[in-house]
């Protein structure tokens, strides 16, 4: 049986000018940061009018938080189907690790998206920065539930620990050496679980 515990956001099917507006943004805010992208941009490179983008997202603020989400989506469908090749939850671990280790090593490479949404909103209680936190919290607990299933002896922190290897090699990798980074990241994941098997040892 699949292991049945993403539960990705339904895709939707939106109208046409609304999809390029989202799919603009998702490439403009990532490539080139939140801020740095106007409203004006956006209208031009999704070739929209600017009566289109406000009746389809009323402001840049909320189509910032559509695209938080839009990535969240991105990112659950990938995990989903890591979870629906597999029975085994040390398995999907390892399937996770391989996501983003192919994230940091992708041509275009920019950081994590959602650690950069955060960094240009400082005020904890904004829409953006809730999202990016729900996002997290979700990954948390994926990874929480699959350590408990295989037995670790203290799932809680290490996905406390994978979380924090994960951001290390998204910052560091985009920063620096990619290659490096994915590698740390690798054997980060390879501790924790082999951390199940020494005590199934002892």
């Amino acid at each position: 049986m699949p292991i049945d515990i993403v539960k990705p956001p339904k895709r939707h099917t939106l109208a046409p000018a609304k999809q390029r507006i989202l799919d603009t943004a998702d490439r403009l805010f990532y490539d080139e940061g939140i801020r740095a992208v106007g409203i004006d941009r956006l209208i031009a490179a999704s070739t929209v009018t600017k009566a289109t983008f406000y009746k389809h997202y009323g402001s840049k603020d909320r189509l910032i938080v559509e695209y938080v989400a839009y990535r969240h989506l991105q990112i659950a469908e990938l995990v989903d189907e890591v979870a629906q090749s597999t029975d085994d939850p040390l398995e999907m671990l390892r399937g996770i690790a391989t996501i983003q280790t192919r994230f940091v090593n992708a041509p275009g490479f920019r950081g994590c998206p959602f650690l950069n949404a955060a960094a240009e909103f400082t005020d904890s209680t904004h829409p953006v920065r809730r999202a990016v936190e729900s996002h997290r919290e979700w990954f948390h607990e994926i990874l929480e539930t699959l350590l408990r299933q295989v037995g670790h002896p203290l799932p809680g922190d290490a996905a406390d620990d994978l979380m924090l290897a994960r951001d290390g090699a998204m910052s560091g990798g985009y920063a620096g050496d990619a290659i490096a980074s994915s590698a740390a990241l690798s054997r980060m994941y390879a501790r924790v679980i082999d951390a199940v098997g020494d005590r199934e040892a002892a």
